[in-house]
């Protein structure tokens, strides 16, 4: 049974990958708590919002699934990662 986290801390990142190719996101350059609203995200995830953040998150692996930001989706080659649960479950 998969216990769904009440909030997770969001970190956007400005790449997939280093100039050689290898994974590596960077430096974030905005974070945010976003919390559970109760709903389904379109991607049939449960949806989190706050800080101008809503994200659609898989609570078993912890990954995005869908996220705007301020209302917009993330600019071409951006990524957006949950860097930890906030305050647990």
């Amino acid at each position: 049974m998969t216990v769904t986290p009440r909030r997770y801390t969001v970190a956007l990142k400005p790449r997939v990958a280093d100039a050689q190719g290898h994974t590596d996101h960077g430096d974030s350059l905005r974070t945010a708590v976003v919390e559970a609203t109760g709903e389904l995200g379109a991607s049939g995830y449960p949806r989190y919002a706050g800080h101008g953040m809503r994200a659609d998150i898989d609570p078993e692996t912890g990954a995005i699934e869908a996220i705007t930001v301020d209302g917009d989706e993330l600019p071409y080659g951006w990524v957006a990662e949950t860097v930890g649960e906030a305050n647990g479950r």
